[in-house]
């Protein structure tokens, strides 16, 4: 009889979820003095700072993405198809956990942030191996856990890049290509498989644009993410809905309510 398992193994999750949460865990203990290269264009200044933050979140990424490949491997329905875009949600999930780590020190709040992204960690690798049988049961329960998920990270990485105080060439190198992994694997959740590159490319030049004219604007680090947040979940929603039920005259209504309500949001705070 053909196995139907539902969820991912528990020796694997846990294994890839340790091996994640330990390599920052041990960042608590190493410290590192910063490097900063610089160099000068015409017109232009490039400055780089490296730490050893920078190097470990390249290092979680590349294992958070094998680890992923390797739960999902164990999937009976998996067959022999590409398996990458499994890969993005759980690697981007990997690469904001340490954003917040390394703003602040070992505290009681780090442990916090620390337990609570191995949490998500968890979830996120959770979903993902649901989503491998589109025909599953949970595969609607995978799809609202992954598109929040991929959500709350960019917000999360749109509001430190702003703190952070950083120059618009670094503000964009961050958003851009954030913008362009969460709407392609929401849209291909959505979308049960599809991959409309057209509507990827002209919601990440779109929320791009926007956040340009947001970086010079006096906006606090949560408004401005709050507005990029509901500019990309608008646009995400319309790209759905004129796939899905292009011939319905009211698809409009919904994202224009989304950005609304986030926008109001950023009023507010």
């Amino acid at each position: 009889m053909q196995e139907n398992r539902e969820l991912p193994e528990q020796g694997r999750l846990s294994i890839v979820a340790a091996m994640v949460m330990l390599a920052y865990a041990s960042a608590a203990f190493v410290h590192i003095p910063e490097n900063a290269w610089s160099f000068q264009l015409p017109g232009f200044y490039f400055v780089a700072k490296v730490n050893f933050y920078t190097i470990l979140s390249v290092v979680v990424t590349g294992m958070a993405a094998a680890g992923t490949d390797w739960v999902i491997a164990s999937h009976p329905q998996l067959g022999k198809g590409p398996r990458w875009h499994h890969w993005i949600i759980p690697a981007l999930t990997a690469l904001v956990i340490g954003v917040p780590l390394n703003q602040i020190a070992v505290s009681a709040a780090w442990w916090v942030i620390f337990c609570m992204g191995g949490v998500l960690f968890a979830i996120v690798l959770i979903s993902e191996y649901i989503s491998v049988d589109l025909k599953s049961a949970l595969y609607p329960l995978s799809i609202i856990s992954l598109s929040v998920v991929s959500l709350a990270l960019f917000l999360i990485l749109s509001i430190t890049v702003r703190g952070a105080g950083l120059r618009l060439y670094a503000v964009l190198s961050a958003i851009v290509p954030s913008v362009a992994v969460v709407a392609a694997r929401i849209l291909n959740l959505r979308l049960m498989g599809k991959w409309p590159f057209h509507w990827i490319a002209g919601i990440s030049i779109i929320v791009g644009q926007l956040s340009f004219c947001l970086f010079y604007l006096p906006i606090e680090p949560i408004p401005f993410g709050l507005i990029l947040l509901g500019a990309t979940y608008a646009l995400t929603s319309l790209a759905v809905n004129l796939e899905e039920i292009s011939l319905n005259p009211k698809f409009w209504i919904e994202p224009s309510l989304n950005f609304a309500v986030f926008l109001l949001l950023a009023i507010l705070l």
